[in-house]
């Protein structure tokens, strides 16, 4: 069973919240809490992240059994990147369980880029050898801004390790990068709410999106790139609160 943070809140329908690559359920701490006001919220690690188990596979079949294990009445579902693909093979395969669905700035489509860059940056740090999370931040090189510091909050400091199965997510990258090829479709309610900024979520990936969630509505933050969450999270959570009702 995944680790869970339960953000208790009204009576309603409760919204898990699945975050993506290389991230925590404690990444959309402050989100989570602000979105409880309305409801409760059910943040989760996602396998081989955080406090959830390790395993030696990840692919979006593992990851929607997963949460469907979470799920003991119809959800709505928030999802961003690889957790927006794990929402979308959910939705997929157990319809009955998520009741709209909301995918933040992913497409259910393979990506050429690589996510191997962030991965062998944390593998080559010697955790040994630091003494602090500055440390840790200058040995793992030159990254795009703001990753070294996102990455870091998997570290931990007291155990020295990575709360990350760095071995599996490597192995299971084509995985991770890829989609199922499912041939239903999910009916309900469907946001994709993209980044104004960001390139992931592009028109060609309409058609199969509109196959796989024939309800599917776009929606964009102005500014925000891939992380929209982080960038413009009042904005982000205002899109949210409109779709959902």
């Amino acid at each position: 069973m995944l680790n869970t943070v339960f953000h208790d809140g009204p009576d309603g329908v409760p919204l898990l919240i699945a975050h993506g690559l290389f991230g925590s359920a404690r990444n959309w701490g402050v989100i989570a809490k602000r979105m409880a006001e309305t409801r409760p919220v059910i943040a989760v690690d996602m396998r081989n992240h955080g406090s959830s188990p390790w395993f030696d596979t990840h692919s979006y079949d593992d990851l929607a059994d997963d949460l469907a294990q979470v799920i003991d009445r119809p959800m709505d579902v928030l999802g961003h990147s690889m957790g927006g693909k794990a929402a979308m093979a959910l939705a997929l395969k157990f319809p009955a369980k998520v009741r709209r669905l909301i995918v933040a700035d992913i497409a259910p489509v393979t990506y050429a880029h690589s996510q191997l860059g962030p991965l062998d940056a944390m593998r080559n740090v010697d955790l040994a050898a630091i003494h602090n999370r500055a440390d840790a931040k200058a040995a793992l090189g030159d990254l795009e801004p703001g990753v070294a510091d996102f990455l870091l909050q998997s570290l931990d400091m007291k155990d020295r390790k990575w709360r990350l199965n760095l071995d599996t997510l490597a192995a299971e990258m084509d995985k991770i990068l890829g989609f199922p090829d499912f041939t239903r479709q999910f009916d309900g309610p469907t946001l994709f709410l993209s980044g104004g900024a960001s390139h992931y979520v592009q028109p060609d990936h309409r058609p199969t999106i509109e196959k796989l969630f024939p309800h599917a509505k776009f929606a964009k933050i102005p500014g925000a790139g891939h992380w929209l969450h982080a960038e413009k999270p009042r904005e982000f959570e205002a899109a949210v609160a409109a779709f959902l009702g």
